[in-house]
């Protein structure tokens, strides 16, 4: 159930259109369904002697507006109180009478006529379609003093959930008033007509946010922008000192001709100048400084090398989810910039679900919980260094490599679909979630090719070869874990213990090392989930169809799992969680 509240000044104007046949939806059979005493004049359903409805409504609205002109000059300018309560398209459909009680429940939330109260203000509730009900009131109590209604809409909300519930109707997640403003009904129609597929601020916010993605400065912000086709236009301070910036699609004009221009802070409240400079003076490490970067593999291609940098970094943020609030909050904005950057960034065959995925967790980056001293340096360098490297082409070690960094990135999203869980964020946690399912469905658009590589090479491997590494396999791995129905999977593994073999690796140390980065209980396919930590662990290419050499001079071999206390991209002991720990286990994959 969803309320729409608006204010004006038009009583008459107003109950005119509620009255009339609509601009847009059809209105059928308009009639009262509730009021302030229970008798105030319908115009659709007048049953005097030779009733004339032009005149009916003139009765209404100077009923409605009589205290607005008692009180004179003290009535407020915008008078009038405008809600609208629509009903799910799944729920029932409400008779007038549960409509009334709806309508006097919502009036009495936002103190305009609280039951009991004789002084209560003027009100009626319209029903001129099944699904929803218009509510009219004029903010002036019969003591002639106005009502007091701060945060009227979320008491609205808040009484529209606890209806939700009592009757029975499909429960919407609350909100917190972090939420990006949504577009207009007059801006949806719009671009219906003219043919788009979402309103422009919709196209702009999502424009605005990619623009960001690892951008350094604020002035490669601003070239960004106009890069991508976008009106741009710096509002500066008498000083010349930028205080704002307002985009505009080109096309999108207005009824004189003019660009429609958006504020930064009305496309989302984090795209504000202030705070998009907040942002920036965190900085972007030296590329150089990842842990992925001195691998000395200089042969990938530099979308391919990035993507591996942002997978061991993306890990790393999965860990810090389960830190402090401040620097959890950090990592969800930096990898809210690293989905933007992979999305610009990827083939065609995963970019529709990757768009799905950032836009969907637009939404997971903004809550009340402050990042204002998180680090994100490096999550935010591992999204700027994607960009830079330019598009992957979705084939070989670029699709390898992609498949690689999706599979973290569903363990990272899921993280912080717990992490909101957690803190009564439910927006933000379903759009954690949704996240998630568009990056599986990505994971398996890029996956599917090197996966089903890795299990014929699994297959083709002699057969006492074969056995050696799945009794490796059996042995490392608890009890329970493996899935029964994975065996492709288990071939993959296979074949990726047997090349990290050949490169000259420990198999046992090197699996025993993968297994130990992060708890495997909850994993959908524990051997999907190992053969990208491995080949990546011991550089091996993320497509089997790549070349693989040993280890170079100067580069030790797999050490021992007790040993990595210092590998900046996985876990540290005391921060990995364990499995015999209910509260730190990491989220389903």
């Amino acid at each position: 159930m969803v309320p729409k509240i608006r204010r004006g000044s038009r009583t008459h104007g107003l109950l005119v259109y509620l009255y009339g046949p609509g601009k847009r939806d059809e209105h059928t059979d308009a009639h009262l369904v509730g009021s302030w005493d229970g008798f105030a004049p319908d115009p659709g359903r007048d049953t005097s002697p030779d009733p004339d409805p032009k005149v009916t409504l003139a009765r209404l609205s100077a009923a409605l507006d009589l205290r607005v002109k008692q009180a004179g000059t003290t009535a407020p300018a915008q008078h009038v109180w405008h809600c609208s309560v629509r009903t799910d398209p799944g729920d029932r459909r409400l008779t007038d009478a549960e409509w009334n009680t709806v309508a006097r429940r919502l009036v009495h939330a936002v103190n305009l006529a609280p039951e009991g109260d004789p002084d209560g203000c003027r009100w009626v509730a319209v029903r001129h379609a099944d699904d929803h009900i218009h509510i009219l009131a004029t903010m002036v109590r019969g003591d002639l003093r106005r009502p007091r209604m701060n945060y009227d809409f979320k008491k609205a909300q808040a009484e529209c959930r606890r209806i939700e519930k009592e009757m029975g109707f499909r429960q919407l997640r609350p909100g917190d008033g972090t939420g990006a403003k949504s577009p207009t009904s007059a801006e949806r129609f719009k671009a219906e007509r003219t043919g788009r597929s979402e309103a422009p601020r919709e196209t702009l916010r999502e424009a605005v946010r990619q623009a960001l993605a690892g951008a350094a400065t604020e002035e490669e912000f601003f070239a960004r922008l106009r890069e991508a086709g976008l009106r741009v236009k710096v509002r500066n301070a008498p000083s010349g000192d930028a205080i704002g910036y307002n985009v505009a699609l080109p096309g999108d004009r207005n009824r004189d001709g003019a660009p429609i221009w958006y504020p930064g802070s009305k496309l989302a409240p984090d795209l504000s100048l202030p705070k998009i400079r907040r942002r920036l003076a965190d900085g972007t490490a030296d590329q150089t400084t990842h842990p992925a970067a001195t691998s000395g593999r200089t042969d990938w291609s530099p979308p391919a090398r990035e993507r591996r940098n942002a997978t061991g970094i993306a890990e790393r943020a999965a860990v810090l989810l389960d830190s402090d609030d401040e620097e959890a909050a950090g990592q969800l904005v930096g990898i809210g910039e690293l989905l933007d950057a992979v999305t610009q960034t990827s083939p065609a065959a995963t970019r529709a679900e990757l768009g799905a995925a950032a836009r969907s967790f637009e939404r997971a980056t903004r809550s009340h919980v402050r990042a204002e001293h998180a680090d994100t340096r490096a999550i935010r360098s591992a999204a700027r260094g994607i960009i830079q490297a330019g598009s992957a082409l979705g084939r070989g070690e670029d699709g390898g490599t992609t498949a690689m960094l999706l599979s973290t990135l569903v363990l990272v999203t899921i993280a912080a679909a717990r992490w909101h869980s957690a803190r009564g964020h439910a927006q933000q946690a379903h759009a954690s979630r949704q996240t998630a399912e568009h990056l599986r469905a990505a994971y398996r658009q890029a996956a599917a090719t090197p996966m089903q590589a890795l299990h014929d090479q699994g297959r083709a491997l002699p057969e006492a070869e074969r056995r050696a590494h799945q009794a490796t396999i059996r042995a490392a791995l608890p009890n329970g874990v493996m899935r029964a129905d994975s065996s492709s999977t288990a071939d993959a593994l296979t074949a990726t213990l047997a090349q990290a073999e050949h490169a000259g690796h420990d198999p046992k140390a090197l699996l025993q090392q993968a297994i130990e980065m992060r708890e495997l209980d909850t994993a959908d396919d524990v051997n999907d989930v190992l053969v990208w930590r491995l080949r990546r662990l011991a550089q091996l290419p993320a497509h089997p169809g790549e070349a693989t050499r040993r280890p170079q001079a100067g580069t030790s071999q797999t050490r021992a799992p007790a040993s990595r206390t210092n590998n900046r991209t996985a876990p540290t002991a005391a921060a990995r969680p364990t499995a015999s720990d209910p509260g730190n286990r990491p989220p389903r994959r």
